[in-house]
């Protein structure tokens, strides 16, 4: 069985949590979020306490029971605090700007790139910072990884869009340039 499955989940006492037989209902500050239970897992709320218990034994009901409890408490702590990633433009005259709510990039195409942000998505730009904040753990960070997708960092300079923190592994031009030859 699954060790982190076992662990119960605190529910805060601004959160709200509704479980049905199939659907978990998450309501917070921030917003709110459903969950499907898959069969064969369940979830139970007692005292402020969420735990999710495994009834199979089948080997595809234990690989969802750990995962189940890691997305509860995800989505117990996206409506309560939320999530951001930031992602910083490394590049001469790279900019990013917002145009009501959808992010343009210049970042070296001939042209501007606008991203439109899904539902739930919010971006703020600060300092040449791009910070992309919501409740869904999951789709904050695929849509920083779409923005990071659109001119990834190159190993030779450096210039792109990368996450804050990210240490990019950096390559040597050519040798002859280095030492002088032809």
């Amino acid at each position: 069985m699954s060790r982190i499955g076992n662990i119960p989940i605190q529910v805060p006492t601004q959160t709200n949590v509704e479980v049905t037989e199939s659907l978990v209902h998450i309501r917070g500050p921030k917003g709110e979020l459903s969950y499907a239970i898959p069969q064969g897992i369940s979830v139970s709320l007692q005292d402020g306490v969420l735990r999710v218990s495994c009834h199979r034994n089948d080997r595809k009901t234990r690989s969802l029971f750990g995962f189940v409890r890691a997305h509860l408490a995800n989505q117990i702590i996206g409506v309560t605090q939320g999530f951001t990633k930031m992602l910083e433009l490394s590049g001469v005259g790279y900019r990013a700007t917002l145009s009501g709510n959808n992010l343009v990039l210049s970042v070296g195409f001939s042209h501007p790139v606008t991203f439109s942000p899904p539902d739930g998505i919010r971006f703020s730009i600060s300092e040449g910072k791009i910070i992309v904040s919501g409740i869904d753990k999951q789709k904050v960070g695929q849509v920083a990884a779409d923005i990071r997708a659109i001119k990834r960092p190159e190993p030779y300079k450096g210039k792109g869009i990368k996450y804050v923190g990210e240490v990019i592994r950096r390559k040597a031009g050519k040798a002859a340039k280095a030492v002088g030859g032809k």
